[in-house]
């Protein structure tokens, strides 16, 4: 029995001879036992320290009786969106439905609500008026102060207030959710947890509120751009748990929510044991009917080796969730998980992914760190490395080394993400010549996002002369070795600071280099981002110092066009952007031109037709399915995986690109980074 799903019904628990749970978890995803899943983490972790759980996973929230399933719980609901924001997971940043949800059984759209969090706590006090709640998860993390909500586009109160939970359990919750768990058993009235790290909770008595420091008041906040920007980057500044301070936040100066500091990062024995509870490593089978739980695929055969990230990009809130100090699992933990992997009967000799929100980031990024935190006011890889910054890859390579020795195991792949600034700086070219040798499959996908130092500053990422260097050392490192491979760049377009002028510097960039993406990502405003912040405030949260922001969809969708400047769709787009930019040089028959003048496209295009037309019928006979090349006759991947999916989210669900899949295209847009024939 201990190696079973947890109950999902009451007849479940009658099998298990449980007349009441102590926590029933109320989750956005469909049931996944897999520790790539936070409701599989936490509910397993309460079980190990004798807690029964149960799962209600994505219940009917139109529907009262849904939430009642298993009973009244003992202790506590627990309540989380799932592994994604569930407006994220809803919409495209054009704010459009999404067709497909790879957390839900056959990717089937809708089964959650918008807002998942508060929908599914309102749900439960509906009929359990006094039973405490406990809310976790990406979607609580990131919203547990007053945030911008970009969807609404308005600031919204904490999540706390607005669902009507008792307490959160923000960032990674191994630790706070067994206090919790340990105070309620205790007999400690939910009221009265105020004490425990990486919580947040309400009160009305401003006068217990200890060693802190107060935000302003929301409705300063809400109405004061300024304020917000000063007020989020306190929060941003307090994110460490060795230097962050207690936090809250007033409502009308009568309510008060506080933040305490975050949790400790777990030690390296706390991460191996969460990875070797007894997952069942699959979802429920209740879900086979419908063709089971798209997510799974891509978790499946992976490795998670760490957590973390100290690459601080401002985009992401990873720094809010996860934190910059990394946490990484023993050698013998991941081994012994890779055991399992190859021992599945679907596993064919391929893992798919080491890593984690930076995959060859083992170790913090200084001593430091480990005593006295991460700098609060300065990054460790950005605007150039920390002094202090140890660059190491040797244990990462040792680790990959180790299992690409198992049996059974014919290539270990890294599909999580390198940083490649943190690669340059390594002196010692063993990691770089290791991951072109075993780790690459034809293109490595890095992330430099733009090429302009301007959107780069205001971006968090290195200048594009680090990049460059980069290039050159892998291109230089596969000529090396003997082998062609390339690589497949993310970019993004309409980033705070991007005006139409370093918009067309990136076009140019790439019309230099030969390349032609067939993936472009406009930036998404996500709570808890200094992007975000950017994005609302119109200033650096840093300096309040003004930044360009285009909210216009026309204006973004110029930009998007412009980094795809090759593929006729976009002619009018570019025509329109270089004429308001004052850039007509890039329109005409040079070389350097990006593209032709007006009546000489249209002339191609009406040619390009009717040619079309009259070989449509031969181009059916002859195109084969998947035959697709690029120029070097080397198969393009035209399936590239959308990075906004999943926090690092696994299961492809922004991946807009599906929708072509298994068309075919008359025209090839190269998608893969390669110096240009000369």
């Amino acid at each position: 029995m201990a190696n079973a799903f947890l109950p999902i019904s009451k007849q479940d628990m009658e099998e298990r001879g449980i007349s009441q749970l102590d926590f029933v978890y109320v989750c956005g995803d469909a049931y996944v036992d897999h520790p790539s899943f936070g409701h599989a983490i936490i509910s397993r972790l309460l079980e190990q320290h004798g807690y029964t759980v149960g799962i209600i996973p994505q219940p009917d929230w139109k529907d009262d009786a849904s939430i009642s399933v298993l009973g009244e719980p003992r202790l506590g609901f627990l309540v989380s969106a799932g592994n994604m924001d569930s407006m994220v997971n809803h919409y495209s940043v054009s704010k459009k439905r999404r067709e497909k949800d790879s957390f839900t059984p056959g990717g089937v759209m809708g089964k959650r609500p918008d807002y998942a969090t508060v929908v599914y706590c309102n749900l439960i006090r509906h009929t359990y008026k006094k039973t405490p709640i406990i809310i976790g998860g990406i979607e609580a993390s990131l919203r547990r102060m007053a945030h911008y909500d970009y969807w609404s586009n308005k600031v919204k109160r904490s999540i706390l207030l607005d669902s009507g939970a008792d307490i959160i359990s923000y960032g990674m919750g191994e630790r706070s959710i067994i206090e919790i768990a340990d105070a309620l058993k205790s007999g400690i009235d939910i009221k009265d947890i105020t004490f425990i790290d990486g919580t947040v909770f309400k009160t009305k008595d401003e006068s217990i509120i200890y060693d802190a420091i107060k935000l302003p008041d929301y409705d300063v906040i809400k109405e004061d751009k300024r304020s917000f920007a000063q007020s989020f980057y306190t929060q941003y500044c307090n994110t460490d748990p060795f230097a962050a301070k207690r936090l809250y936040e007033p409502y009308d100066n009568k309510t008060f929510v506080v933040q305490n500091p975050p949790q400790k990062p777990l030690t390296q024995e706390e991460m191996d044991n969460t990875y070797a509870l007894p997952y069942m490593r699959t979802y429920h089978p209740i879900y086979e009917e419908a063709g089971g739980i798209p997510a799974i695929k891509e978790v499946k055969f992976s490795l998670i080796s760490n957590r973390g990230c100290f690459g601080g990009c401002n985009f992401c809130a990873l720094t809010f969730h996860q934190g910059r100090i990394i946490q990484t699992r023993s050698h013998e933990s991941i081994i012994e998980e890779a055991k399992l992997i190859t021992q599945d009967k679907d596993f064919k000799g391929y893992i798919h992914d080491v890593g984690g929100p930076t995959a060859n980031f083992r170790q913090p990024a200084c001593k430091k760190q480990l005593t006295k935190g991460a700098c609060p006011h300065k990054q460790c890889l950005f605007p150039t490395p920390c002094k202090n910054l140890e660059v190491d890859h040797s244990d990462y390579i040792r680790l990959l080394r180790e299992l690409r020795s198992l049996p059974n195991v014919k290539k270990v792949f890294i599909r999580s993400g390198i940083r490649f600034d943190y690669l340059i700086y390594d002196k010692d070219q063993t990691f770089l010549r290791e991951l072109c040798e075993h780790h690459v499959s034809g293109q490595l996908k890095v992330a430099p996002e733009h090429i302009s130092n301007e959107v780069l500053s205001k971006l968090g990422k290195p200048s594009v002369e680090v990049y460059n260097r980069f290039v050159k050392a892998y291109y230089d490192m596969n000529k090396k070795i003997g082998k062609e491979q390339y690589l497949v760049p993310y970019l993004m377009s309409s980033h705070p600071g991007s005006t139409l002028k370093e918009a067309i510097e990136l076009a140019e960039y790439l019309r230099d280099l030969g390349y032609m993406p067939e993936q472009v990502q406009d930036f998404y405003p996500t709570p808890a981002t200094i992007s975000t912040c950017m994005y609302y405030t119109g200033l650096d949260p840093a300096t309040l110092e003004p930044v360009y922001v285009t909210t216009n969809p026309h204006e973004k969708a110029m930009q998007r066009a412009l980094i795809q400047y090759r593929n006729p769709k976009n002619y009018d787009l570019v025509y329109e952007a270089l004429m308001k930019a004052g850039r007509q040089d890039l329109i005409g028959f040079d070389k350097k031109c990006l593209i032709k003048p007006r009546r000489a496209f249209n002339k191609a295009q009406a040619a390009g037709n009717a040619q079309s037309k009259a070989s449509a019928g031969k181009d059916r006979r002859s195109v084969k399915s998947g035959s697709s090349k690029n120029n070097s006759g080397r198969p393009v991947n035209r399936n590239a995986t959308n990075r906004n999916a999943t926090n690092k989210n696994t299961a492809n669900s922004k991946n807009e690109t599906g929708r072509n899949n298994g068309m075919h295209k008359k025209k090839a847009i190269r998608n893969v980074h390669k110096k240009k024939t000369k």
